[in-house]
């Protein structure tokens, strides 16, 4: 039995920049970047309620990223945009809800529950007395959030939410369920006419592996640049004011 290879490197070169093709891999572009900053918001503000000593903060933060991160992406996607116009019946609801707003909302929603748990992890990386210390010198718990705890959480913030944002990415090609056209479903479309399957799942890697290699080429840069900022830093806050306080009594 002879296998024959039937792959036409023409189709791939043909389709590669082709306007439905590339129309797709910016809806894709678009959805990933806007759903990762709803992601990055929302994860930061609950991330802040999860560390507060407010317990009704702290189980509704809590409950928010149990359920998110405990319920599959794509019933999220169904519940936001079958469901939810279905529960309440509104005509204005459903015809304001479009698959591309659906899309970003829902993937925001559940990338910030995975964000809430990198953003704590951070904010617990830095040292205790760093807040302490910020407080001291007359600074407010928000202003030394701000500008003490947060800038230092960065370093280890950064390189698990470049991860999921590249995760983001090629997640958004669940949205095909709901009839986006990003761009798996672009490819999907363009075969069910040509029957040229391959060639168009290949044009599809192709666009999804460059998107990868772009961003991850862009976070490394990122990591070098906190990781070089930290390197640099002379002292800590903290130890800023012990010398300070040191220094005072006379020690």
């Amino acid at each position: 039995m002879t296998l024959a290879l039937e792959f036409d490197f023409e189709v791939v070169t043909r389709f590669l920049f082709n306007s439905q093709i590339w129309h797709g891999a910016r809806v894709t572009l678009q959805v990933a970047v806007l759903a990762q900053i709803i992601g990055v918001a929302l994860g930061g503000g609950f991330a802040l309620l999860r560390i507060s000593r407010n317990p009704f903060a702290k189980v509704f933060s809590g409950f928010y990223v149990w359920f998110f991160r405990g319920t599959p992406a794509l019933l999220q996607l169904f519940i936001l945009y079958f469901g939810i116009p279905q529960l309440f019946n509104d005509q204005t609801l459903t015809n304001e809800l479009t698959k591309y707003r659906a899309a970003i909302i829902a993937f925001g929603i559940n990338e910030g529950a995975y964000m809430t748990e990198i953003v704590r992890a951070g904010i617990l990386s830095v040292e205790a007395g760093q807040m302490d210390a910020a407080k001291s010198l007359g600074m407010t718990q928000m202003q030394a959030m701000r500008r003490v705890i947060l800038p230092q959480a960065l370093r280890v913030v950064v390189p698990p939410t470049g991860n999921e944002f590249i995760a983001m990415l090629k997640n958004t090609s669940i949205a095909s369920a709901i009839g986006l056209v990003e761009l798996l479903q672009a490819s999907r479309l363009i075969y069910a006419v040509n029957f040229k399957i391959m060639e168009l799942l290949v044009v599809a890697a192709i666009w999804y592996l460059a998107f990868v290699t772009i961003f991850s080429v862009l976070q490394a840069e990122l990591e070098r640049a906190l990781a070089i900022g930290e390197r640099e830093r002379p002292e800590t806050l903290f130890s800023r004011v012990i010398a300070i306080m040191g220094g005072r009594r006379g020690i």
